[in-house]
């Protein structure tokens, strides 16, 4: 026996309409999980302070460190104290991964440390623990830098990674390790 035609157009079953408002709301819910993920990756980038290149720090020896002569390219800024157990303990890693950037030539990362010491406790520490990067003598007048950075608790160290553009793109309260800032590198 057969049907007779239905006059009325073909209606989905409850179950097909469920099933198809299901499928919409997975799709809208991936399209702003999507949309949510490229937003906080921008987020993640940030300006520096307004007077972050202008600012200056004197050295041990020689003319003071000037930031605007770092601009232009990646930077990490270590800040760090000779009376600090992990911020002595991560600069033979800085060291290396300065030496690697340096051989890089334009292409490399500057590295540069801020010290949150006086210039004696740092001369003398320089003069037994070898640093290869730029230091800067910061004192504890650092510390407001490296809040307006992102350091909110004021620990040591802390170590900030600048990409070209003046934006930081990572930020890291306690000791860092060589490991882990190549892999920094490969996202700036």
């Amino acid at each position: 026996m057969t049907s007779a035609p239905n006059p009325q157009p073909d209606m989905l079953s409850p179950d097909a309409t469920r099933r198809s408002l299901l499928t919409l709301g997975a799709l809208a819910g991936l399209g702003g999980g999507l949309w949510w993920a490229s937003r906080s990756a921008e987020a993640a980038a940030s300006d520096l302070p307004k007077d972050f290149w202008t600012q200056q720090f004197d050295t041990l020896s020689g003319p003071p460190l000037v930031l605007s002569a770092f601009k232009g390219r990646p930077l990490l800024i270590n800040f760090w104290a000779t009376w600090c157990p992990p911020c002595v303990k991560e600069i033979p890693e800085i060291n290396e991964l300065h030496e690697a950037q340096k051989a890089l030539g334009a292409k490399g990362c500057q590295v540069l440390g801020l010290a949150i010491d006086g210039p004696t406790p740092v001369r003398e520490f320089v003069a037994k623990t070898p640093v290869k990067y730029p230091l800067g003598l910061a004192g504890f007048g650092g510390t407001e830098l490296a809040k307006a950075l992102g350091n909110t608790s004021g620990g040591l160290p802390f170590t900030v990674l600048i990409d070209a553009k003046g934006r930081v793109r990572q930020r890291k309260m306690g000791a860092t390790t060589l490991k882990e800032m190549q892999g920094w590198l490969k996202k700036t």
